[in-house]
């Protein structure tokens, strides 16, 4: 259940396959004495298993996860609402349970072809880039 004290945060992205997971399980790993936070996806997939690997290498299990609807949380009230990526941010301009709403763009890791190898680079590159932006913004 939810804590009255701490600050709810939601993270959205278009299939909340990668970097609202990864903001998700970094935010609540990071500052999860004041903060909760949750993902959801305007188009929900799956999540991706390279996110899983390379939060994985950090301590941050999110193989439990699963790629959620923004429509599951419509009706809840969170303190933030942030899109991570442009195609969420135009799809979702508005979310109605949301105190302040913020955007915050991420390269989606989960386009990017190559071997395995470059790939697990380019989800550690987004990884970083996104603990970098939330420690700055929620630290």
């Amino acid at each position: 259940m939810n804590s009255p004290s701490k600050k709810r945060i939601l993270f959205i992205c278009t299939h909340n396959s990668a970097r609202s997971q990864m903001a998700e399980g970094l935010l609540n790993s990071l500052c999860g004495d004041i903060y909760e936070a949750f993902s959801a996806g305007t188009e929900p997939s799956q999540v991706n298993p390279f996110a899983i690997r390379v939060m994985s290498e950090i301590g941050i299990n999110i193989s439990r996860y699963r790629a959620k609807s923004v429509q599951e949380f419509i009706k809840q009230k969170f303190d933030y609402v942030i899109t991570v990526c442009d195609s969420a941010q135009e799809s979702c301009p508005f979310f109605p349970g949301g105190m302040k709403i913020l955007h915050k763009s991420f390269k989606d890791p989960a386009a990017f072809k190559g071997s395995d190898d470059e790939k697990m680079a380019v989800f550690r590159q987004t990884r970083d880039e996104i603990r970098d932006w939330l420690d700055r913004e929620f630290g």
